[in-house]
């Protein structure tokens, strides 16, 4: 029986195969091919691809999006935020890290700077308001350093998978 956090659904995880590892790569290289087109690439049926695709994006194996430039659309700046929080307090952090919509990527990390996290944010005041009245404002929070990017020089999302 599951419980409502899904945790039968967790202990049933499976691994990827090399029929998934495959799939992957294929969308990695191009995220819009269709179900019918990889099933073809793969000679497989199409539901299998289906099933298979759903299975590793509801087990959050992956995700299909669209990637970005965010100066292209418009942000000024985008960067990193080094952050050091008290490690009795690093999970209530990360939850309040999580409900702030200019940080896309948080992850916790070896060193003092415990944790880091990219943003974007369209000018230098939003910037400011980030860091000074919403992240320094976190229970928990030590310290913030931070890194512009300056500008996108290679981005790669084909780097397959380590089963395959």
């Amino acid at each position: 029986m599951e419980d409502e956090n899904g945790s039968l659904r967790e202990r049933k995880k499976r691994s990827i195969d090399s029929l998934d590892s495959k799939l992957i790569t294929l969308l990695q290289g191009d995220g819009r091919l269709t179900n019918t087109d990889i099933a073809k690439k793969l000679n497989i049926a199409e539901s299998t691809v289906r099933g298979r695709l759903k299975r590793l994006m509801d087990e959050g194996f992956i995700q299909i999006v669209a990637v970005s430039d965010p100066y292209k659309l418009g942000f000024d700046m985008t960067g990193d935020l080094f952050i050091q929080a008290e490690i009795s307090k690093i999970e209530g952090v990360i939850q309040e890290l999580k409900k702030l919509r200019e940080l896309w990527f948080i992850v916790t990390t070896s060193g003092k700077m415990n944790i880091n996290a990219e943003f974007i944010v369209k000018t230098r005041e939003e910037l400011n308001d980030l860091i000074y009245n919403k992240i320094r404002k976190i229970d928990g929070i030590i310290s913030v350093e931070m890194s512009l990017i300056l500008g996108y020089h290679k981005r790669r999302y084909d780097y397959g998978t380590a089963a395959g």
